[in-house]
């Protein structure tokens, strides 16, 4: 690099800025890391069940891990540095990632509100709406982004280091004498901001009418069918609790470039660029942490597997519990049998495993074994009650009943 690109790209906060910069860094990346690693794992793991909206968390989940190893790398070590410590190529890289990745989450949101709105408010033709589809939009999503992220690389619009020195994204500076790069901030700004901040509000808002016009009707039956509305239901609380938490992070960033290409730059103050930048990072880490904290399916897969880890590596973790004798009653064959206690969404909970005897064995301990009683489900078809083990339904509707 040469002695200007060097000026352009030393950092121009005070050092201590620098340090808490490179601090918040480091702790964001590190959770969004993980949380993003475990969120795609469990994923994985559950791979057969996934439903079709949730192809947009899991894609989510994509985009924020790679700006998460795209970007943060790169940024914590020069902002301890206090300036740009890579080459103008690796600028040009860094800025590319960063609005292909951010570009990529929102318009994932969107699509995720569309989609939701779409199965919510229009159930006759949502309830169609398969994997197929959701991969369609998925890929969609990416050429989306794109299409804004090459642009400044193909002389649309201009990418360079931000106002604070020490990171690249998009020369908010360049529309003041450039009607090109003009252009490119107005239709991103319109395209990537406006149109997809609409979009996602006024989905959610028909949704919340839809449901609270039909709430009374849907608690009166009590069907797996309504289950299964519950199910979506809980998958769009979840969607709006981290499109706010996107939005939220983003707005600040996005309001003080609007700022500085459109009103006057020499007043954005840089520090100011740099505060709202850690705040539009910290996106990375709503999405793993809304779905992993709340989604029932995923934290029960989630402690699945934590349980299976820590069985492997101590197996005197996991020690059967000790059995309740009170819980237990002979019966006239010489068997015992388990009483269990029926919840109130029809689950039965067993309190532990019970010794069963063949006829005639009775305390002969080496013809006894444990069994723990199955959970059954209380399952209502029309006026007719059936009783069926969890473990017999399918994967999507023990996703939907646990």
């Amino acid at each position: 690099m040469g002695n200007a690109s060097e000026v352009t790209f030393v950092s121009t906060l005070d050092k201590e800025y620098d340090f808490l910069l490179g601090t918040t860094y480091t702790i964001f990346g590190v959770f969004s890391l993980m949380g993003n690693t475990i969120l795609l794992l469990v994923a994985y793991r559950k791979k057969s069940s996934l439903k079709p909206a949730e192809f947009f968390i899991v894609n989510l989940s994509i985009s924020d891990l790679g700006m998460t190893i795209s970007l943060f790398p790169f940024a914590i070590p020069s902002a301890f540095a206090h300036r740009w410590l890579f080459t103008e190529t690796v600028c040009l890289c860094y800025a590319f990632c960063g609005v292909l990745f951010g570009l990529c989450s929102l318009s994932n949101l969107t699509v995720l509100s569309s989609v939701c709105w779409f199965k919510v408010c229009c159930p006759n033709y949502g309830n169609k709406f398969s994997s197929s589809h959701a991969l369609l939009l998925v890929v969609g999503v990416w050429c989306y982004s794109a299409v804004f992220a090459v642009g400044p690389l193909s002389g649309w619009g201009q990418y360079g280091s931000e106002p604070y020195g020490t990171a690249c994204c998009i020369d908010w500076y360049a529309p003041h004498h450039s009607l090109t790069a003009m252009s490119y901030i107005i239709c991103l700004f319109f395209f990537c901001y406006i149109v997809p901040c609409t979009i996602i509000f006024f989905s959610y808002a028909f949704i919340l009418m839809t449901v609270r016009g039909s709430r009374q009707a849907v608690q009166q039956h009590v069907s797996p069918q309504n289950k299964i509305v519950n199910a979506q239901t809980l998958i769009v609380k979840l969607s709006v609790a981290v499109c706010i938490g996107f939005l939220v992070a983003w707005s600040p960033y996005a309001a003080i470039s609007m700022w500085a290409a459109f009103v006057n730059p020499d007043m954005v103050p840089p520090v100011a660029f740099a505060f709202a930048a850690i705040f539009a990072k910290s996106s990375t880490l709503y999405n793993p942490m809304v779905y992993l904290g709340f989604k029932p399916n995923f934290r029960k897969s989630l402690c699945r597997d934590a349980a299976k880890c820590r069985t492997m590596m101590c197996p005197c973790v996991c020690q059967p519990e000790p059995t309740r004798k009170s819980a237990c009653h002979p019966t006239q064959h010489g068997n015992e049998e388990c009483d269990s206690t029926r919840l109130s969404n029809g689950l039965h909970e067993s309190h532990q495993a019970c010794r069963h005897c063949p006829d005639g064995k009775k305390g002969n301990k080496g013809h006894c074994s444990d069994a723990t009683p199955q959970r059954t489900v209380l399952m209502l078809t029309g006026s007719t009650h059936s009783e069926v083990a969890v473990s017999q339904l399918s994967n999507e509707m023990q996703s939907d009943f646990l």
